[in-house]
């Protein structure tokens, strides 16, 4: 995947020897009745872009916004790059965050917005700033009200990244733009992180956006965690497995069905399948995050984290 093996060197470390960009802990979190996150459990290694997916009302919103600290938990734990989420000026100056909406000032020009983040972070790069701004046309002197809405989210992400983050969140950043605009957005994203060397977490309903640019898989369904792992070794522990019925009713033991159609199936396996009367092939990311949303749909209130 583009731009991935540089990332990693930047950040210089093995995942053994950091902390993790994000842990969560039996989070959960609670609107009234409604649960948005049940006993969630994640460990996200850093030098990664994150994809987040789920269907409507899954709790990937929640999610981000507890990991930028606009909420608190109901109940269980969460750090981000360690601490608390904004625990303090420093850690908030340490992540940056685009909203779904992409927000910006719609009486301010382009120029206006590089200056008010260059006054409210420590860290600005205003050399990256203008560089950014100029590469991808955005007028200096122009209102970003009269942006167009691919050039407002280009914005929102160079305002973002200008900070020097170690963590870039992005809820739904491209999901109004048109395919012109959204391939720019995600080509700028995976230089924004190559640049700096950061994390990056990527919520998205466009699967194919998350296969072209991430690394890392969060799946979310009912509120909890259906899946959760790098998505190399995630493809290498799952395999669809085409045969009869009756084959597919005397699987190993070992092996889990995670969804399972008419005359094929989608396994977990901790290594690779044994010879057998089937044939195995490998999922594409489509398939995998399909089955996993199909099994929770069957089966709500079930939860299961693959790392």
């Amino acid at each position: 995947m583009p731009g991935r093996p540089a990332i990693r060197r930047l950040n210089g470390m093995r995942d053994d020897e950091s902390r993790p960009v994000l842990r969560a802990e039996r989070l959960t979190k609670r609107y009234r009745r409604r649960v948005a996150l049940a006993d969630c459990d994640l460990h996200v290694p850093p030098g990664r872009v994150i994809g987040l997916v789920g269907p409507n009302g899954a709790g990937k919103s929640t999610l981000l916004q507890l990991a930028c600290g606009l909420i608190r938990p109901s109940s269980g734990t969460l750090t981000v790059l360690g601490a608390r989420p904004a625990a303090d000026a420093a850690h908030l100056a340490r992540v940056g965050f685009v909203a779904q909406d992409t927000p910006v000032y719609a009486a301010l020009t382009v120029a206006d917005h590089l200056a008010m983040g260059a006054h409210l972070n420590p860290r600005w790069d205003t050399a990256l700033a203008r560089r950014r701004v100029e590469q991808v046309g955005l007028p200096p002197g122009q209102r970003a009200g009269r942006l167009s809405g691919g050039q407002r989210a280009q914005l929102a992400l160079t305002v973002a990244a200008a900070k020097r983050p170690e963590l870039l969140i992005l809820d739904e950043p491209a999901a109004a733009l048109d395919p012109l605009a959204r391939t720019g957005f995600l080509d700028n994203l995976v230089d924004f992180v190559g640049e700096l060397g950061a994390s990056a977490i990527l919520s998205s309903h466009l699967l194919a956006d998350v296969e072209r640019v991430c690394d890392h898989l969060i799946v979310l369904a009912d509120a909890r965690v259906q899946l959760a792992g790098d998505v190399r070794d995630l493809l290498a522990t799952h395999h669809r497995v085409v045969a009869g019925p009756a084959v597919l009713d005397r699987l190993p033991a070992r092996v889990t069905v995670v969804h399972r159609t008419e005359g094929a199936a989608l396994v977990r396996s901790p290594g690779a399948l044994p010879p057998g009367p089937w044939r195995a092939e490998t999922p594409g990311l489509e398939e995998l995050v399909m089955g996993y949303l199909t099994r929770a749909a069957v089966e709500p209130h079930r939860q299961e984290v693959t790392r």
